[in-house]
């Protein structure tokens, strides 16, 4: 039976000693439960229907199906689910084409296990999990037609100031706690909105932040 606020977890990958690594990491973690590790496609599914995750690791690499068309798969039979890509190839192509499949974003392989909580935790509050360093060239690739997503093309048209003042509102911080935090004025803020209501194509601040939460760009709400 699910803890209520409990985060489940399936680790799909077909190196034993990584799942074990990561059933070690979440061992003890408050809210979070591992429900299983998958080798394959066909393992998770099965592994799906038996209990619903709300977070999946899924390693890129896999063997039959690549992580990419197993992602696809996945989030087709359960679009619930958050996909988090597990890889050791840190392809702006490769990505951009994991997200077109449904996944939430990505971490590198070379990255230590333990940081697996943190990501866990934020792909569960709706966040898109990617490093800021791969931000600007996952969301070329998709601009450049490969798999491209509606919102996150437009999203691709944030600078970076303008996209932290967004998950800022989406977190629900108002303009002057935003100027405060950036050491910029309250106007120069509500400048940086207005931008960024133009280039969403959207003509309010809600629907700006909807637009965002449903991309997976900000998080839903704030951690505790």
């Amino acid at each position: 039976m699910r803890t209520p606020d409990a985060i489940d977890v399936l680790v799909v990958d077909d190196h034993e000693l990584f799942c074990e690594a990561i059933g070690l990491a979440l061992q003890g973690e408050a809210g979070l439960r591992l429900l299983a590790a998958a080798h394959d496609l066909d393992e998770a599914l099965a592994r799906c229907a038996d209990h619903p995750p709300d977070v999946v690791l899924m390693d890129v690499d896999l063997p039959g199906v690549d992580g990419v068309e197993a992602t696809r798969r996945l989030r087709a039979a359960h679009p619930e689910a958050r996909v988090v890509m597990i890889t050791g190839l840190e392809d702006p192509a490769l990505i951009a084409s994991a997200l077109a499949a449904g996944a939430c974003g990505f971490v590198p392989k070379t990255r230590a296990v333990e940081e697996l909580v943190d990501v866990v935790r934020r792909a569960a509050a709706g966040e898109l999990v990617m490093p800021e360093a791969h931000l600007a060239p996952v969301l070329a690739e998709l601009q450049a037609g490969r798999g491209a997503r509606p919102d996150l093309l437009l999203l691709a048209r944030l600078t970076p100031r303008e996209g932290e003042i967004l998950r800022a509102l989406a977190a629900g911080d108002g303009i002057p706690e935003i100027a405060e935090r950036l050491g910029i004025s309250a106007l120069t803020v509500q400048s940086h909105v207005k931008n960024i209501l133009a280039k969403l194509n959207v003509h309010s601040r809600l629907e700006a932040v909807t637009l965002a939460w449903r991309a997976g760009f900000a998080p839903t709400a704030r951690s505790a």
